[in-house]
């Protein structure tokens, strides 16, 4: 099986690509994130003729996350669910199902801004609430796969220039120690059960030619409970995607597993 995970910075704008790339990769679960459509302009039935079916959970304009999977070997999504519990937030950020023996927690994290920002208290908060939600989660389902755009840099070797970045937003103390704490539920960085040099990023701004000179970050990543840790097979970043025309400044991370 494999998982992947992919924030495409508007699913109207890239669903070309998208569909370019199922047909490509052949992925049987996808996490989308910032789609930026309503449910009721989300193309179900686009993806339907790729092959895929949809949960989703959107909002205009901003926000927005989605799961697919191959509805010729997976089965129908379950238990969906698309707020934290509790938490009265109007961003379409979690979108959490049950897809055969796997949960499937799609997250779109907030950015934060800047780090004293209100954006920033937001974030530290949500990530408090979401790591809350996962424990009870990973209580209930073993085999949890946490996915999507954390917005965190887990550590220096997942930035360009650590130096140049020092304690900014995506890599402050805080949002990793946020981070640390939801992993320390029991979860691990399917990536890093790989790789453990520096310079592998899954976003590159726009600017600078950024992508060209591998001026990155890695903050898409794929978290998986302690039980499917012996069924992991292969991790990686598929930066194909990123060379296209118009891409999004994000490229897919994905995962096999033995499932």
């Amino acid at each position: 099986m494999k998982i992947a995970s992919w924030n495409v910075n508007s699913l109207n704008v890239r669903l070309p690509h998208l569909t370019q790339w199922l047909a490509d990769a052949q992925p049987d679960v996808v996490a989308l994130q910032e789609t930026k459509l309503e449910d009721a302009k989300f193309p179900v039935d686009a993806l339907a003729a790729a092959g895929y079916r949809t949960v989703y959970s959107g909002q205009k304009t901003y926000n927005g996350v989605a799961l697919l999977a191959r509805a010729d070997s997976q089965p129908e999504f379950a238990d969906v669910v698309t707020d934290i519990p509790g938490l009265d937030d109007p961003q379409r950020r979690i979108l959490a199902a049950t897809v055969g023996e796997l949960r499937v927690v799609d997250l779109y994290v907030v950015n934060g801004k800047a780090v004293g920002d209100e954006k920033y208290a937001y974030k530290l908060d949500w990530m408090a609430r979401v790591r809350e939600f996962l424990a009870g989660e990973l209580e209930r389902h073993p085999n949890l796969v946490v996915l999507g755009d954390f917005n965190i840099c887990p550590d220096d070797r997942d930035v360009y220039d650590p130096v140049a970045w020092g304690e900014d937003i995506l890599c402050s103390p805080p949002e990793r120690a946020a981070l640390k704490a939801i992993t320390d539920l029991g979860l691990h960085d399917s990536f890093r059960l790989f790789e453990q040099d520096a310079g592998h990023f899954s976003w590159w701004d726009y600017r600078q030619a950024a992508f060209r000179r591998n001026m990155g970050l890695r903050i898409d990543l794929i978290l998986i409970g302690e039980a499917l840790k012996p069924r992991v097979r292969a991790a990686a970043i598929d930066r194909e995607p990123r060379r296209w025309e118009r891409p999004s400044d994000h490229t897919p991370v994905t995962l096999d597993l033995d499932i």
